[in-house]
């Protein structure tokens, strides 16, 4: 392995490290959506109602962990099951008015909290960190067979 893929593979460790920190330091005290919901909503918001069939592929999950996801989010009304706009037997879950709101709030929180980091980066090296961030996750999804909806 080559020495810049270590130091890859090391800084990635300590990313996902300072994301785990993040949540209690840099976002905003309220904070209630947690990480499986945030992520739950986020891939409903971009491709519009799912079933539980649909979930499981788009994430690599079993139906029963996101059984178990949807019936906290639909609980705590983030999410509701409708029926399957496309007239098929599955019901299918899309996210409620304050499931949209909640994740606004906390997309927003993270804006904000990435903005403080990135503080003393001009603008071109925040467009290009997000550039290979964006292709790292493409080429990751490529790999696993699982793209991810962007806007």
């Amino acid at each position: 392995m080559d020495e810049a893929t270590r130091q890859v593979e090391y800084e990635q460790m300590l990313l996902s490290r300072y994301l785990h920190l993040h949540k209690s330091k840099g976002r905003r005290k309220d904070s209630t959506l947690d990480r499986s919901a945030y992520i739950l909503l986020s891939r409903i918001r971009m491709q519009g109602p799912m079933s539980i069939g649909q979930l499981c592929d788009a994430f690599g999950l079993d139906a029963s962990t996101l059984n178990r996801q949807t019936a906290a989010a639909v609980r705590t009304g983030l999410l509701e099951r409708i029926p399957d706009p496309d007239g098929g037997m599955a019901r299918k879950f899309r996210t409620t008015a304050e499931g949209e709101q909640r994740l606004d709030e906390e997309r927003e929180g993270t804006v904000r909290s990435l903005e403080r980091i990135m503080a003393d980066w001009d603008d071109e090296d925040i467009a290009a960190f997000a550039a290979y961030l964006k292709r790292f996750n493409t080429d990751i999804e490529r790999l696993d067979g699982r793209p991810w909806p962007r806007p």
